[in-house]
């Protein structure tokens, strides 16, 4: 006996087309107010910083051409604008040319630069071209002096001490040596690479009686240095538009590389010390 095939109907609820296109509407008004809200709140937080953009490219960028590599970046004047007293400073190579000594006091006219960092040698061969000058019209300017190592991980790491020993005379008055690192190692472990740094800092150690600072960026501290060199007081360099301040454990903080000062052409490194300028005289080679 044949069977009989029943067939269902299936019912097909079509939802209406008034509210699909309300429930569109709301969608799209919800995500351009969120969008509002959050350039709002971008905005005010930037405020002083866009304030002082604007008002600089229509009083001085658009009349010269040669203002406008100043620190006009909004970041870096809301940075200098909350640094509560703390002590301000650059660092420089033969990289800025000619410096003229005499005109370099202050950054955007307002915040007064007490000290820099100079960059006197590289690896295990290699003085800087501007070393000398620099280091003198430093201290002929009156400013708190420092000079710093570019240390190559590939290369001898006591033949390197010897090298900045031979190259820098600390005074009183001066700041501690600093060694920077910024690179990994090519054909060593980054154990060797530790074992070379200590070497280096030891020996610098035991000639000049002071504890060098460690320069070097933000992730390279965190992945490599952080645990194993807590001894030392660290320089960071950290330019992310996010970071605003610095951490209560760095020593320094450079924050940007885009500044500008008068006496240098050119961008400049601008560093912020995690204190006054008495406590910056205060670590300062007696």
């Amino acid at each position: 006996m044949r069977k009989k095939t029943v067939r269902r109907k299936t019912i097909v609820v079509r939802k209406s087309k008034k509210k699909t296109l309300f429930y569109n509407l709301f969608l799209r008004f919800s995500i351009v107010l969120f969008c509002a809200a959050f350039v709002c709140l971008i905005l005010y937080h930037y405020r002083n910083g866009l304030a002082y953009y604007f008002s600089f490219k229509t009083d001085k960028v658009l009349k010269e051409k040669a203002e406008s590599k100043r620190l006009s970046d909004i970041r870096n004047h809301q940075v200098l604008g909350n640094i509560d007293g703390k002590s301000v400073g650059i660092d420089v190579s033969e990289y800025q040319g000619e410096i003229k000594w005499s005109y370099v006091d202050t950054l955007e006219q307002q915040f007064p630069i007490d000290f820099v960092v100079i960059r006197a040698t590289v690896g295990n061969d290699r003085l800087d071209r501007k070393f000398e000058k620099n280091w003198l019209g430093a201290k002929k300017n009156k400013m708190i002096r420092g000079a710093y190592h570019y240390y190559r991980p590939n290369e001898n790491s006591l033949e390197q001490a010897d090298l900045f020993i031979k190259t820098v005379r600390l005074n009183k008055g001066d700041l501690p040596p600093v060694l920077d690192i910024e690179k990994l190692p090519e054909n060593q472990s980054i154990e060797r690479l530790k074992i070379g740094l200590k070497r280096w800092l030891e020996k610098v150690e035991a000639h000049y009686k002071v504890r060098p600072i460690i320069y070097t960026g933000e992730k390279y501290y965190d992945d490599f240095l952080k645990e194993e060199f807590k001894d030392y007081l660290f320089w960071i360099a950290n330019y992310n538009f996010y970071r605003e301040k610095m951490e209560e454990d760095w020593l320094f903080w450079q924050f940007t590389e885009k500044g500008s000062v008068s006496g240098i052409k050119g961008n400049v490194d601008v560093n912020i010390y995690n204190g006054d300028l008495q406590q910056l005289q205060f670590i300062t080679v007696e």
